[in-house]
């Protein structure tokens, strides 16, 4: 006798199973009302804004994307600048070293006569400001 009450209460089981509530199941449900139809409106109008902010973001995604560029594009010109100007101080400092060495060596360099003359038309003009 047992045994026939296990079995009965093993298909009270399974069958509970099969009764799933409405919401678990696909389709279209029968009997709708208008308050449903209110309801799907409602939800149109969350997918519209859903979907709203989405563009938003790819939108603010797309500026993003390209104030980086023009940033990345703005520090490289600063950068070849710098380097350029990096360049112009080596071979100034060049010059002058060999200017240095042959003064060491009692001879007068190249174009110091003009850079001194230049310097003192300079100091000049700024005394007389």
């Amino acid at each position: 006798m047992e045994v026939e009450q296990m079995c009965i209460v093993e298909n009270e089981v399974e069958g509970s199973r099969g009764d799933r509530k409405e919401g678990g199941k696909r389709g279209r449900k029968p009997g709708r009302k208008a308050s449903d139809k209110t309801d799907m409106k409602a939800k149109l109008g969350m997918q519209r804004k859903r979907h709203e902010a989405i563009e938003r973001s790819r939108q603010s995604a797309r500026e993003c994307r390209a104030r980086k560029k023009l940033r990345y594009q703005y520090l490289e010109e600063l950068v070849a600048d710098r380097e350029k100007a990096v360049i112009a101080l080596r071979k100034e400092l060049d010059m002058y070293r060999s200017w240095g060495s042959e003064l060491d060596a009692g001879r007068v360099p190249d174009g110091i006569q003009a850079m001194l003359e230049e310097l003192g038309a300079l100091k000049r003009e700024a005394n007389n400001n």
